[in-house]
């Protein structure tokens, strides 16, 4: 029993001492330094070198109004079927399509017929009821009449009163005008039909003021004032402006957006409804720096933004909102308010290298001129 043992013990022994040979003879393991790391040894390196050579240019920032943008389209203010409250045949069409209406203005005409008679007879009764009423009072003031009597009367002469004032009302509503300044779209009678109450004389269309209409998400919807200026661009490239009038409080469901109106001023009639538009609205202010696109570099995780020179010489990356857009540069904030912009050499430095600035006054919104002498050592 001892010698078995033994005997394990000593294969113990030997496995151990095999298992210890292999362990020392096999090479370390050595791991892939992180990008972070490179970037270390990468800095260490260039700081125990001549700095590199930049050019840069002191920005310093201003206001500028951050803007979002969606489509939308043109629509205008009033659509409204202009139609006919009585009966009767149409004796005059005073528009046609695509004419320009003032407000009051006659659009259709119904014949007479005997409501003119009418009214007449009515003016009559009005004027007999009237003589009946004063000459009532006459005898009561003299104990001839009853206060029976003169209440009658005068009841007879608010009934003739009245019966005049509809006959006036049905006269004047053979004339079919203009509720507003606007439009003619179509017309729907001609000389010659019968109208019934509520047949459509006209479509009227009102183009001044006109709307831009759209819908905006609801983080942009938080950030939206009533008054404030809103953009709109058209298909030609041409603006117009004006002020942001409306802000949906009820969501579309489908969307999970909300309506927003802008007034025009349309007196020249260019705007039509229906014109799609690019609108931008205001939703905040912020202080921005004007540079190049040219000047856009990315950061080790594939961000953009702008490098820029410290008090101290080292460069600095900025990841940078774009704020505003124009013809020869963009708006961005992220930025100091006063930087020193590298405008060349951006792409052969890192964060936190010591370099040599040359201050150029130029404009940064340009593209910079290459400059390969300036950037290299």
């Amino acid at each position: 029993m001892r010698s078995t043992y033994l005997w394990a013990a000593g294969i113990a022994v030997l496995l151990l001492a095999w298992l210890a040979s292999g362990q020392l003879n096999q090479e370390p393991v050595v791991f892939d330094p992180s990008i972070a790391e490179r970037n270390e040894q990468d800095l260490n390196q260039l700081n125990d070198q001549t700095p590199t050579r930049v050019r840069v240019v002191q920005s310093q920032a201003q206001l500028k109004t951050r803007y979002a943008s969606v489509r939308g389209k043109t629509q205008n203010k009033r659509t409204v079927q202009v139609r006919t409250e009585i009966q009767g045949r149409v004796v005059n069409r005073a528009v046609e399509r695509g004419q320009s209406v003032a407000a009051n203005q006659l659009l259709c005409r119904l014949s007479v017929d005997d409501r003119q008679a009418a009214l007449v007879e009515s003016q009559q009764r009005v004027n007999q009821a009237k003589i009946d009423y004063d000459g009532a009072k006459q005898l009561r003031a003299k104990g001839y009449n009853s206060e029976s009597a003169i209440a009658a009367a005068k009841a007879n002469l608010a009934s003739a009163r009245a019966e005049l004032k509809r006959r006036d009302l049905a006269l004047r509503k053979t004339e079919i005008r203009a509720p507003f300044a606007g439009f003619i779209e179509d017309v729907h009678l001609e000389i010659g039909d019968y109208a019934q109450p509520g047949t459509a004389c006209a479509t009227l269309v009102d183009l001044n003021p006109m709307l831009l209409v759209g819908r905006v998400s609801e983080l942009v919807v938080l950030n939206i004032e009533t008054g404030n200026e809103a953009i709109g661009e058209l298909a030609d490239r041409s603006q117009v402006r004006g002020p942001i009038t409306f802000v949906g409080q009820q969501d579309d469901p489908a969307t999970r957006t909300y309506a927003i109106e802008v007034e025009l001023d349309n007196e020249s009639g260019k705007l039509r409804s229906g014109m799609t538009t690019q609108i931008r609205i205001p939703v905040e202010e912020a202080f921005a720096h004007k540079i190049s696109p040219a000047l856009f570099s990315l950061d080790n995780e594939g961000g953009y933004g702008v490098r820029v020179v410290n008090n101290d010489d080292r460069v600095e990356f900025y990841s940078v909102t774009i704020v505003a857009e124009d013809e020869d540069g963009v708006w961005v904030s992220g930025l100091p308010n006063t930087s020193n912009i590298i405008t060349v050499g951006q792409e052969l430095v890192i964060s936190g290298e010591r370099v040599d600035p040359v201050f150029i006054n130029e404009t940064l919104a340009k593209s910079p001129k290459p400059a390969a002498s300036v950037a290299g050592t």
